[in-house]
């Protein structure tokens, strides 16, 4: 019998009203005190093409993909039979008996077949609601088979359906039918997983990592948001705008502005003008919007105007595969534009982490004078992940350099891109403050310290070498990896953003192999002294990210030549959120482990 240790896939048809149904099972085991990851592998075309969701219960808190799932529920008759190599050996196979595919079914396959159709018609006459049902049904045969407590999943469904009675009558229905079938048909069908209460969700949350980049925007600040649809990053958006109408309108003013536009052109122009107006101005996008919007980032830089572009990476190139997830936007990112430019990067490992880059990002921006890349990817994004709680942010705003019109008249003078203290970041004021000294030109041509026009090549090398400076000071600026060093490692493990679901189960595996692990995990670009010290102190030095060419490893070693020979690329790029069982074959295999 397993015990709180199992996965479960889950194979349905887009549209159909599964993910109500996935995500109830889900909370309801997280309700039971037991960690739980889910993840959603959907389609990028319309509704009525196969999607599947998985769920992984561990009490070891191992909640990353796994390769093949102990338990298989097959309800999509079009991938039924494709679905059973997803099991693993001496898996349990659910069917839909009334997709008539018992012959396809081998015979060694521990399967269980149930009439979902005729349980869900004896909930309801209706054939559209019937269709919805079904999923319900299946629920509640998992629970009852895994023993799931009846009040954790009510609960759960009054949550999903909250302030819709009738709704929530009807899905509970289907799953006391569901239920009682398990109990009256399945008591002596073989069944080896089984559910144990804890208290190991204690203070946790479910949470997508758009939902807690959204809500940290908001806490953040962030006053001005323009976007255009484009997955995985519009729930982004979208929640951002839901949040701001409950939190961000008091006494029927709004107290922000969010402007849906023509175009990713449009976009960017619109956070270049609101940054440089004074607002904390953000969008959300993926690699295809980031690619229309270089130009303005490059003008952004430049001038030297803040703004946030929270890019949720997706698999490319050119259209690529909207719904699978990637790491493939890193050196686009870094060197967004053309000519010399350089763009911090944050890279969350989670929603905790979204949350906090919401207010950090903004902080970042406003204090460089400059745009700031955040990079969530799909599997962050879009998937649900349990996290710790969001902490309220504490600190003030770090809204940077900005002269007001008491600074201006002890000073006696301003010039908008002068160096005064030394670090490469000059002082700004904001349009309409008060004072003869404030006004100046934005320029994203040639400039001297005065905001004036210049093509004399002395004052371009100038401007070029008080950008380098402000680069080198925004490296004491950015958040500092994570790093766990052991001496005379036998691997170090460079990784960042959702790599890190792995990481626990992998560390776990290096140790019971005898292996000595030291891990860095990168959380942003450019990159601090902590990443050097670490490359200088281990040997075998392995970069784990999900893109086809290694483009961490290459900043890397482009950061750090003589270092360079030390540092070994990991790549993945199938579109799949990373799961152990692939990393360490590959680390294996790879001869990555040494002797």
């Amino acid at each position: 019998m397993k015990v709180n240790d199992f996965s479960i896939s889950i194979g349905t048809v887009n549209g159909s009203g599964s993910q109500s149904a996935n995500n109830i099972l889900m909370r309801s085991i997280f309700k039971m005190g037991v960690p739980v990851g889910g993840k959603n592998m959907f389609p990028s075309n319309i509704a009525g093409l196969p999607t599947w969701f998985t769920i992984r219960v561990s009490d070891k808190a191992y909640i990353s993909r796994e390769k093949l799932n102990d338990v298989v529920i097959a309800m999509n008759k079009a991938t039924a039979v494709e679905d059973i190599k997803h099991l693993k050996e001496g898996g349990t196979f659910i069917y839909n008996s009334a997709h008539k595919i018992e012959d396809q079914i081998p015979e060694n396959i521990n399967s269980i077949g149930i009439d979902f159709n005729k349980l869900a018609g004896e909930v309801t006459k209706s054939i559209q609601l019937k269709k919805l049902l079904v999923n319900m049904v299946y629920v509640g045969v998992l629970s009852e088979l895994m023993n799931i407590e009846e009040d954790k999943l009510f609960s759960t469904v009054e949550y999903q359906f909250k302030g819709k009675q009738s709704v929530f009558k009807v899905n509970q229905d289907a799953i006391r039918a569901g239920r009682d079938y398990a109990k009256a048909e399945l008591s002596n069908v073989k069944w080896s997983y089984l559910l144990e209460k804890r208290d190991m969700t204690k203070d946790k949350i479910l949470v997508d990592g758009n939902t807690a980049g959204a809500l940290g925007f908001v806490y953040g600040g962030c006053t001005f948001s323009s976007w255009y649809p484009i997955t995985p990053s519009s729930s982004l958006a979208e929640g951002f705008e839901s949040f701001c109408r409950k939190l961000r309108v008091k006494d029927g003013v709004q107290n922000y502005a969010m402007i849906q536009t023509e175009d990713e052109l449009s976009v960017i122009t619109m956070v270049a003008g609101a940054g440089w107006a004074g607002s904390r101005a953000m969008t959300t996008t993926s690699g295809p919007g980031v690619s229309l919007m270089s130009e303005c980032i490059g003008l952004m830089y430049f001038a030297e105007i803040p703004g946030v572009i929270w890019d949720v990476q997706r698999m490319g190139p050119s259209t690529g595969l909207p719904t699978r997830t990637s790491q493939g936007d890193i050196l686009s990112a870094a060197h967004c534009s053309h000519g010399d430019t350089k763009h911090p990067i944050l890279l969350p490992n989670g929603p905790k982490e979204c949350f906090e880059f919401g207010t950090v990002s903004l902080d970042l921006s406003e204090r460089i004078q400059a745009p700031v890349f955040v990079l969530s990817d799909l599997d962050v994004g879009m998937n649900v992940w349990m996290s710790d709680r969001f902490d309220y942010p504490e600190k003030p705003m770090d809204r940077g350099k900005v002269l007001g019109k008491e600074e201006l008249d002890k000073l006696g003078e301003f010039a908008r891109y002068k160096d005064v203290d030394g670090d490469g970041i000059p002082y700004r004021t904001l349009p309409g403050t008060p004072h003869d000294l404030a006004a100046y030109f934005t320029r994203g041509t040639g400039h001297d310290p005065r905001a004036e026009y210049s093509e004399k090549s002395d004052n371009y090398q100038a401007l070029l070498n008080r950008l380098d400076k402000k680069w080198e000071t925004v490296k004491d600026l950015v958040p500092a990896p994570v790093v766990e060093q052991k001496d005379d490692s036998d691997i170090a493990i460079i990784y960042y953003g959702g790599t890190e679901l792995v990481m626990g189960e992998l560390n776990d595996w290096l140790e019971n192999e005898s292996k000595k692990v030291s891990r860095l995990r990168l959380k942003a670009f450019p990159f601090n002294k902590d990443v050097k010290e670490f490359i200088e102190n281990n040997e075998n030095i392995v970069v784990i990210e999900q893109n086809q060419t290694g483009q961490m490893t290459e900043l890397l070693r482009n950061e750090y030549p003589q270092l360079s020979p030390k540092i070994k690329s990991l790549c993945f790029c199938d579109g799949m959120p990373l799961c152990f069982e692939e990393v360490s074959h590959r680390l294996e295999e790879g001869g990555y482990l040494g002797s």
